[in-house]
């Protein structure tokens, strides 16, 4: 990778890999300052978790609890760590090529069981390998099956983790009550159980404030009013107050 950016190939190096290179030489982009509220320190401790024992779990938290900026900072800074961020539009042989593609593999002229070996093989020479499946609610029964193949032949050798808002807890419990093909499978998988991430308190939206420039006592409650808990409105109304000279 460093010899690819020395030689100014950057097309070919992946955000996530970027990340990483940032995180290990010290690099702080200046802008919005990440804080590690519950949530963040809850869905860190699971992928640790995931990784470290070859877990597999379901990591649930509703948008704007913090979980995809803590999905990506550890990402960033592990080893080993292949986040996709799903799509409803994915097949198999799309979900297949992504998960190849962030690996570092070559994806082009093979079939879908090749990228299958491919993916089991390469995973397998890894040390303590770990795939997430972010926003895995938008996965198509289809592909989302392949979570079941992918436990079968890395069980104890790679941890898997899906994450989503709720929406994937109601479809799976749905599923296991129509008896739909696959949906006892994941659900034993997982556990039988989903890890439910907090939403931001008080505290949390007023360490966020803090840390990025709001410390009058009267703007952190009128912020901490209008968040309802997500973190994506705490960030707007911050930037709002900032450039309107409120601190």
């Amino acid at each position: 990778t460093i010899s690819k950016v020395l030689a100014g190939k950057w097309e070919t190096i992946s955000d996530d890999m970027w990340r990483s290179i940032a995180a290990q030489t010290g690099h702080k982009a200046e802008g919005w300052q990440l804080v590690p509220t519950r949530a963040y320190k809850a869905m860190t401790f699971a992928l640790e978790n995931a990784q470290r024992d070859s877990l597999v779990m379901a990591v649930i938290g509703e948008a704007g609890s913090g979980k995809t900026e803590a999905i990506k900072n550890y990402t960033a800074e592990g080893r080993n760590v292949y986040h996709l961020v799903c799509s409803e539009y994915w097949n198999r042989r799309t979900f297949m090529a992504k998960l190849l593609q962030n690996m570092g593999a070559v994806v082009s002229g093979t079939t879908v069981s090749d990228m299958m070996d491919n993916i089991v093989d390469t995973l397998k020479r890894k040390e303590q390998p770990l795939i997430v499946l972010d926003e895995a609610d938008k996965l198509s029964d289809q592909v989302l099956y392949f979570f079941i193949s992918l436990y079968n032949q890395l069980e104890d050798q790679c941890g898997i983790m899906l994450t989503a808002t709720s929406n994937l807890k109601a479809r799976i419990e749905r599923g296991l009550r129509l008896n739909r093909k696959g949906y006892a499978e994941i659900y034993s998988r997982i556990g039988r159980k989903f890890v439910e991430l907090p939403l931001p308190n008080s505290e949390d939206v007023a360490a966020v404030c803090v840390a990025n420039g709001v410390s009058d006592t009267k703007a952190i409650n009128r912020v901490i009013d209008e968040a309802d808990g997500d973190l994506r409105r705490v960030k707007r109304s911050v930037w709002a107050m900032m450039k309107g000279g409120a601190r």
